[in-house]
């Protein structure tokens, strides 16, 4: 299950739990990037449970859909990553360092509350 809300103006929430496929990638991806149009200086919360890597097909989604994700980075300032996985929220700061303008930081999933306040930074 792959959900995407929008709880205020410049703020975007991804819910990822399980594996997902092509068809679910390219819903979700679609409404991330209607979505997030609009929106400046944002934050986002990404929640990251129960990880399991995407089908072929939802990764070939996701690589057609590069140009507009690539866009996307520069809508957002910050980006706390939720998750029970260690690597996951390691590998989220290891991506926050790599592209410019966009702080990324890895949270556990019990510390949202911490994530929260860490955004609103």
């Amino acid at each position: 299950m792959l959900t995407i809300t929008k709880p205020s103006a410049n703020r975007v929430d991804i819910d990822l739990d399980g594996k997902i496929d092509a068809d679910i990638m390219r819903s979700a991806l679609d409404e991330l990037i209607a979505k997030s149009e609009g929106v400046e200086h944002g934050r986002m919360l990404y929640r990251i449970r129960n990880f399991e890597l995407p089908t072929l097909g939802a990764i070939g989604v996701e690589f057609s859909r590069l140009p507009k994700l690539f866009g996307l980075l520069g809508a957002f300032d910050k980006c706390a990553v939720l998750s029970d996985s260690e690597w996951l929220r390691n590998a989220a700061e290891i991506e926050g360092a790599v592209f410019p303008g966009i702080k990324i930081k890895g949270f556990n999933l019990d510390q949202q509350d911490v994530a929260e306040e860490w955004l609103a930074l």
